[in-house]
């Protein structure tokens, strides 16, 4: 995991890797990038550029990059989805002995030959036939990997943040154009079939909801204390300093610290900012917001531990403000995305729970419940409660849909088999680093407004690579 990158090296190993399966690289530029087979190459998009045959066979030689918490959590639904994915680890790569022994501990067992590295250009130097990895380090060291690896001819799946600056995600970016490699930013959201069903039938076709007047959004989580010091695994503190930490305590509470990652705004915005944008179809105007170090130790706690965003969007020619909130001290509510139009609301969860309720003046729905837009909820009224007296000052309760899906796979699993699936070219990456990027200018110019106490305003342009 070293800062710097022999990029002769990794160049030749990509040269070698991208010339063996030219003949079929351009079917896979046309299929899984996006070209357009009919358009000029000259004119075609730079994402199209020189691309890796899709993998055929059954078995796909992964590695694990970042060994940590959710690095094995990634691991562990990869191996969840059993035999015949064609999943096998060949390589674990951790800075701690710690995350190395849990990793390969499952891995031993479930009999998955693999070999341990704490540098992860040895990895790449020695392991010859690795084909994708799996990047769960610390967000600062996202960039760098994933370039380092898509250099190498991996194609690699990067869990968010996608980077800590906007530097580092547009050579993501870049080096994926390059190299033709695919990279799937870990926002799965984009991979939930609930959330792909109201972006494309409710809100995009069915426009169930009327014109859009706002939107609201929070993620919130109780208090938690900070992740403690192993003195069974003790780091030294040249291997912490090599690799960008400068105590264990820094190491193990990384999320915390400017520059080695973004505390909440960065674990829960990135995801929430991101679900706003693409399902109102549109990229922010502006933003303003609030946040500060309130309830931690400022020494330890660098990065906003609360924080209230709004941005501005623009749809139709119609101002849509969106709210967002993140607390670290009081879990009440959890997370969840609201939008709201004229004709009705749709309330949407990560965890399965789907709302979509409409206005007393909406148009009747049974036209979607037929097209299997929307699933209509019947409430049974208690009894005697037809004969009561209503208090006119109270809200009826709305009327309920729900939706006609729903997935019986962690949202985590379906967004890692599209990223499989696209590499045996079955599939198109539902979060390529392009709409990764977006999000994260949305992401680091609220961080901007905090620091500044301004309103933000964005181009159209800030939002291109």
């Amino acid at each position: 995991m070293e800062n710097k990158i022999d990029n002769s090296r990794m160049d030749r190993r990509g040269f070698l890797r991208s010339t063996a399966a030219a003949g079929a690289g351009m079917v896979l530029a046309q299929t899984v990038l996006g070209a357009d087979p009919n358009t000029p190459a000259e004119k075609q998009p730079a994402a199209a550029a020189p691309a890796a045959a899709a993998i055929k066979g059954s078995e796909l030689n992964v590695a694990l990059l970042g060994a940590g918490e959710q690095g094995r959590n990634l691991m562990n639904i990869c191996l969840k989805m059993g035999k015949d994915s064609g999943i096998r680890f060949k390589a674990v790569c951790d800075i701690w002995q710690y995350n190395q022994k849990k990793a390969s501990q499952v891995l031993q067992k479930l009999g998955h030959q693999h070999n341990v590295y704490v540098d992860y250009q040895e990895m790449l130097d020695r392991e010859k036939d690795l084909q994708a990895v799996i990047i769960a380090t610390p967000d600062f060291w996202h960039s760098e990997h994933a370039a380092g690896c898509m250099k190498a001819g991996l194609h690699v799946y990067s869990e968010r943040t996608m980077a800590t600056t906007l530097d580092g995600a547009k050579k993501m970016v870049l080096t994926a154009r390059e190299t033709g490699r695919l990279l799937q930013i870990g926002l799965q959201r984009r991979s939930n079939i609930q959330y792909i069903h109201c972006q494309e039938k409710v809100l995009k076709e069915a426009k169930a909801l009327g014109r859009m007047i706002a939107v609201n959004a929070q993620w919130n989580r109780p208090y938690k204390p900070d992740r403690g010091v192993l003195k069974q695994y003790p780091i030294e503190p040249a291997v912490l300093e090599k690799y960008g930490f400068k105590t264990a305590e820094q190491y193990r509470n990384w999320q915390w610290y400017k520059g080695l990652g973004g505390g909440p705004l960065f674990d829960f915005g990135y995801t929430q900012i991101d679900v706003i944008s693409w399902l109102l179809g549109a990229v922010p105007k502006s933003v303003m917001a609030s946040g500060g170090v309130d309830y931690y130790d400022r020494n330890t706690h660098q990065c906003y531990d609360n924080v209230i965003a709004v941005f501005e969007y623009e749809i139709d020619q119609k101002a849509v403000r969106a709210s967002y909130q993140t607390l670290t001290a009081n879990g009440n509510g959890r997370q969840y995305e609201v939008f709201m139009g004229d004709q009705g609301t749709l309330k949407i969860s990560e965890n399965g729970e789907v709302g979509i309720y409409p206005e007393p003046v909406a148009v009747k729905w049974d036209e979607l419940v037929k097209k299997g837009y929307l699933k209509q909820i019947v409430r049974k009224e208690p009894a005697g409660e037809s004969d009561a007296a209503v208090d006119v000052s109270e809200s009826k309760e709305p009327e309920k849909f729900e939706l006609p899906v729903k997935s019986n796979k962690s949202y985590y699993q379906t967004h890692l088999a599209n990223f499989f699936d696209s590499i045996r070219g079955k599939a198109k990456l539902n979060c390529p680093p392009e709409v990764g990027y977006e999000s994260l200018v949305a992401l680091l110019k609220t961080n901007e407004a905090i620091e500044t106490g301004t309103k933000i305003e964005f181009k159209p342009e800030d939002f291109k690579v």
